[in-house]
């Protein structure tokens, strides 16, 4: 399909969905508090209960996809105008940002993972080539999961501080550590118009710290409590970072992409079971929907998906972006890894982005 083709599909299939561009505000804030009160009563069961009790156990894995199911929205933020829902975005920083140790500005970069420019290449920061690369660099990025956690700690507990004390430090920190992402090649400066906000959530996460430092010196909280919350912490961030694996096909090799070859390269799990509804929360399903219309709000998505399957049919792009099996896509990429040579890695494009 040529360029004007594409232009013309993707405006047709615009004009399928124009109609459901707008955020409901009531949605969203009913499925913000509902999930962080399930999360912070199955976290208070979780420290509260017997070790090793059946409750215990069970408070805590609900906790973490609880706590993953809010956390989610952070996406929906960065989508939203500016000006839109502000007191929404400012109580999900409070009632999970804030306390899981990412206050949503740091994400501001997402926006660049749609751009045309950056999209699956070195400088997108939520793309890595892994079905382009030998299956060791998909071992290597889940080994992350369990120190994602720590560094988060790291970032706000002590190189936010400490950056203050020099310029030098604060210019690296926030080139190097103030954006989320999954790219560990990504670099790039923190714009200056989002200072202000980052260095206000930045002292707010830090004092949350602090005060449990301060509660573990006075006695009620105790090591152990640390310990159960990494695990907790990395349970949550985990199943994004596993969901993640589901979200494109990862075999680019660093060249620019057109809008309709986001989309084909992006991921709908359309197999509604138990798997895809605790693990792709808050319209995570329709990962191509969302690269096809990126400001389209989550409650929406299961509509408009289904008005441009019948519009367009099987055999169109968005059909082919359709996938009933999260397991099948991860199987697909890591096929493709196995039939990767190290001297055929595309890693080797982004370890270059870095040295340039």
């Amino acid at each position: 399909m040529d360029a004007t083709a594409q232009k013309q599909w993707i405006r047709e299939a615009h004009g399928q969905v124009s109609d459901l561009f707008t955020h409901s505000a009531s949605v969203y804030w009913l499925d913000l508090l509902l999930s962080a009160a399930v999360a912070w009563t199955a976290t208070w069961l979780y420290f509260t209960q017997p070790a090793w009790s059946l409750t215990q156990i069970l408070a805590g894995l609900v906790a973490g996809v609880a706590f993953y199911r809010a956390g989610t929205f952070m996406h929906e933020i960065i989508h939203m105008p500016r000006g839109q829902l502000t007191g929404f975005k400012r109580a999900w920083n409070l009632l999970v940002g804030i306390p899981l140790l990412m206050p949503w500005i740091l994400y501001r970069n997402h926006i660049e993972h749609h751009s045309r420019a950056h999209f699956g290449t070195p400088r997108d920061g939520e793309y890595l080539p892994l079905a382009a690369a030998p299956l060791r660099e998909t071992v290597r990025y889940m080994l992350q999961i369990p120190v994602l956690s720590l560094l988060a700690l790291l970032r706000f507990g002590i190189a936010g501080p400490v950056s203050q004390l020099h310029p030098a430090w604060r210019r690296w920190l926030l080139r190097r550590g103030s954006a989320y992402v999954s790219n560990p090649y990504y670099e790039k400066p923190f714009p200056n118009k989002e200072k202000a906000h980052l260095l206000l959530v930045e002292w707010l996460t830090f004092a949350w710290i602090a005060f449990w430092l301060g509660l573990t010196l006075l006695g009620p909280v105790e090591p152990v409590h640390w310990l159960m919350a990494w695990a907790l912490h990395a349970w949550t961030l985990g199943l994004n970072w596993v969901r993640n694996l589901a979200a494109h096909s990862y075999s680019r090799r660093g060249d620019a992409m057109s809008h309709l070859e986001q989309l084909e390269d992006s991921v709908n799990i359309t197999g509604q079971t138990w798997l895809t509804v605790w693990l792709f929360p808050v319209g995570l399903r329709y990962h191509a929907l969302h690269h096809l219309f990126p400001g389209l709000p989550y409650h929406n998505m299961g509509q408009a998906h289904r008005r441009l399957i019948q519009h367009f049919g099987p055999d169109s792009p968005y059909a082919a972006a359709c996938h009933d099996n999260y397991f099948r896509v991860v199987a697909t990429l890591f096929r493709r890894a196995r039939a990767v040579r190290p001297a055929d890695s595309a890693i080797s494009t982004w370890r270059a982005s870095r040295a340039a």
